[in-house]
């Protein structure tokens, strides 16, 4: 086989995994992501009970970095210590190891079988959770499928004059073998793919166990190096969880290192071939180091508390910073170019309600206080901006204008005022439910919760067609927007009976949060009515839309 034709093979083999890999991730998060969240938000007990819901959830997800990330935004918004996150993620790491252990299994008869099963699931179904379950289904395949792929190209490697040479560098300097691991874990973003390359490499006889064991001690380091990469723009608190996590890993992996160099681990006990030995080393290892582990979890808190202490000062308005404004006042004699940048500052104006308008759940779902108070200042920006467009386009309605930029200026002017409008239910009503709910300390029921989650989702969707269309004017968006009032309507009832049904039916947790629940998805519903109303003066322009509903009389 000729070099170039070796590695297109091998790289394809390895990029195909690794998108297997994700491919599985995603339908998992799609089909059942909001019960994964709420899972690990409603997680009762200590640290064990932690750990093992951390390792259930990255069986699931296939990533234990997933579970980190997840850990790490419930610890922002008060839902998870510091601790317990830690403990969520040494879970997830033993639940990573154990998806390697189902994956190294010789499975390659299934491969038939899961691709016609996911691809029938996954091309002939409409309904989102079948088609996501295909879509695992498939992943599953891929995964199998690629490591065969592996196994076939890296069968001249076997025959290599080269091989030996270098299993015998790395042999000798099992250093630079347990960096270049720990390397290539964090490149590809995922030590499960990376340990089952090394494990696939092992049954090819390529990577002799006195290699592979340090390059899986890398491999263990590496992957807790990516969560810490991932989570690096969030707030302090939760860039703790991953580095507690790598502190654990990097101390256990090079301790063990070290021990292996001093004496030789009874690396035969764990199996009877070489590759089923490596994954149960690296089963157990990540064992051993969560038993180890688990009980140090608040001093290593206290630890990472002390390496990223929390900020000194903290203004109000971090989240999203002062900048100037677009308004330009030397063109106000120049409607058109004044009322473009007029435009261009209602669009930042809406990135701000944006900006308040994402966190809404966190915030409801366990938010501190502190957090609130610092979403709810950008409000200030928000009415700021309003009223310097609002005065602004004023100005330029006092000039000349033609009757088409008269009406943008008032249409601008109308946005900025339902943008405001919208802010003001934010900072007013939705954080003022999240505040009653935090100081009460009340939950949501799984169902409840699922609803509102669903129509957050769907209304910050519509906020970013909105700021499309504002920009665009593109008459199939603005379509699009008006038709979501109508889904939003249907979805808002669909829910407000669905929550007096479990009134009914003596839901404790809907009883306490009744009145939260409600007044939350109603808001959810105005805004949404308020997003719409930029799209109004489009579809009237260009026909599509009926000056009235009524009916005419008979």
């Amino acid at each position: 086989m000729l070099p170039v034709a070796f590695l297109i093979h091998l790289a394809g083999a390895v990029l195909l995994l690794l998108w297997a890999v994700r491919m599985v991730r995603t339908g998992v998060e799609r089909a059942h992501g909001t019960r994964l969240k709420s899972a690990l938000r409603g997680a009762k007990g200590g640290t064990p009970q932690m750990a093992l819901v951390g390792m259930i959830l990255a069986v699931v997800l296939q990533s234990s970095t997933a579970v980190g990330i997840l850990a790490a935004g419930f610890v922002t918004s008060g839902i998870l210590t510091v601790s317990t996150g830690i403990a969520a993620l040494l879970g997830a790491d033993l639940g990573s190891a154990l998806v390697v252990k189902i994956l190294s299994f010789d499975l390659s008869g299934l491969i038939p079988f899961l691709l016609l099963v996911g691809a029938t699931m996954f091309l002939k179904f409409e309904a989102r959770t079948v088609r996501q379950t295909g879509r695992i289904v498939l992943g599953i395949a891929f995964i199998l499928l690629s490591l065969q792929m592996v196994g076939d190209a890296t069968e001249p490697l076997r025959d290599s004059a080269l091989m030996p040479g270098m299993m015998a560098y790395l042999q000798g300097d099992p250093l630079t073998a347990f960096l270049a691991a720990a390397v290539i874990a964090w490149v590809v973003h995922s030590s499960v793919a990376t340990v089952l390359l090394f494990v696939t490499f092992a049954s090819s006889g390529l990577l002799p166990l006195e290699v592979a064991v340090p390059m899986v001690l890398g491999a263990n380091l590496g992957g807790g190096i990516i969560a810490v990469w991932l989570t690096r723009g969030m707030e302090v608190e939760a860039r703790r969880i991953p580095l507690g996590n790598l502190i654990f890993r990097g101390v256990a992996a090079a301790a063990l290192l070290t021990v292996s160099q001093i004496i030789a681990i009874p690396i035969a006990l764990l199996g009877g071939s070489e590759p089923v030995q490596l994954v149960n080393f690296h089963l157990a290892f990540n064992l051993g180091l969560l038993l180890l582990a688990l009980p140090l979890v608040r001093p290593m808190a206290r630890l990472t508390a002390a390496l990223l202490p929390d900020p000194t000062t903290e203004s109000a308005t971090d989240d999203v910073a002062q900048a100037a404004s677009m308004l330009d006042h030397a063109s106000v004699d120049n409607p058109r170019v004044a009322l473009a940048s007029a435009k261009r500052e209602l669009l930042r104006m809406g990135e701000t309600v944006a900006t308040m308008y994402h966190p809404i759940m966190e915030l409801m779902d366990g938010g501190s206080l502190d957090k609130i108070k610092r979403v709810r200042a950008l409000d200030e920006q928000v009415n700021r901006k309003h009223t310097d467009i609002k005065l602004f386009v004023a100005q330029v309605q006092r000039g000349n204008l033609t009757e088409a930029e008269a009406k943008l200026g008032n249409d601008l002017t109308d946005f900025s005022i339902n943008l405001e409008y919208i802010g003001d239910i934010i900072a007013k009503s939705l954080l003022g439910l999240a505040e009653t709910r935090a100081k009460k300390g009340l939950r949501f029921s799984p169902e409840g919760w699922t609803e509102m989650c669903n129509l957050h989702s769907r209304v910050e969707a519509n906020l970013q067609l909105a700021l499309n269309v504002l920009v665009s004017g593109d008459v199939e968006s603005a379509r699009q927007l008006v038709k979501e009032k109508e889904m939003m309507r249907k979805l808002e009832r669909e829910s407000h009976d669905r929550h007096l049904e479990r009134l009914r039916n003596a839901h404790s947790d809907s009883i306490d949060t009744s009145d939260i629940h409600l007044e939350t998805v109603r808001a959810f519903k105005e805004i949404n009515s308020l997003l719409v109303t930029v799209a109004y003066p489009i579809l009237t322009e260009s026909g599509h839309l009926l000056e009235s509903r009524l009916a005419q009389p008979k």
